[in-house]
């Protein structure tokens, strides 16, 4: 099975993947990470993107496809994954079209304030790396570690951050429902109950 998770900052895209991870033993890609990886280890991709992070600038779609690409071909045809932050764009859709078949695209759908309100009460602890809610816990409820806010996860970031992905990335919406492989779920409630409402609709 080969997906592309799609879906606001905070919508819940990550824990979703762990568990569909588990579940369908799929690999997770997440664009962050593909980045992380090309940058610590000074690959020539890694070398042209960093020159556009340094001055501010998005880094351009073809960087991020090359990357994507070099990534994607490490799979086997028999072998399945998620694509978590790629594509933005319909252009990186419409190449990630000639690479590979996908089988669905899971649209998580959250309302904008409950995401605002999600994020900026979101902590992280120290420790394990757990997230949790800081107006719930004053320490990691799994280990007791101390909990930290990101810096990004201030109201005005948060509204920019879906700005941005309102004008950019929501017209993928329309572009993959007109490949009727669009799979809407709303992603609103506890992540068992988001997550057994993906299941219901994948396995249908």
């Amino acid at each position: 099975m080969r997906l592309v998770l799609l879906g606001a900052p905070g919508a819940g895209k990550g824990t979703q993947a762990v568990l569909l991870k588990d579940r369908h033993n799929l690999a997770h890609i997440s664009t962050g990470d593909i980045f992380r990886h090309n940058l610590k280890n000074n690959t020539a991709l890694g070398l042209e993107a960093k020159k556009y992070m340094d001055a501010g600038q998005l880094v351009p779609d073809e960087i991020v496809m090359k990357m994507v690409g070099e990534k994607l071909a490490e799979f086997k045809p028999d072998e399945g994954f998620m694509l978590d932050g790629f594509p933005r764009t319909v252009a990186q859709a419409e190449f990630l079209e000639g690479l590979t078949k996908l089988d669905g695209v899971i649209l998580f759908k959250v309302a904008d304030e409950a995401i605002v309100k999600r994020l900026t009460s979101r902590a992280v602890c120290k420790n394990c790396g757990n997230v949790t809610n800081i107006n719930e816990h004053s320490v990691c409820p799994s280990c007791g570690g101390e909990l930290y806010r990101r810096d990004d996860d201030n109201e005005e970031t948060v509204r920019n951050r879906l700005r941005v992905y309102h004008e950019q990335t929501e017209a993928l919406v329309e572009f993959y429902r007109k490949r009727d492989i669009l799979l809407e779920i709303d992603a609103t409630g506890m992540p068992e109950e988001v997550f057994a409402r993906v299941i219901e609709t994948l396995e249908s």
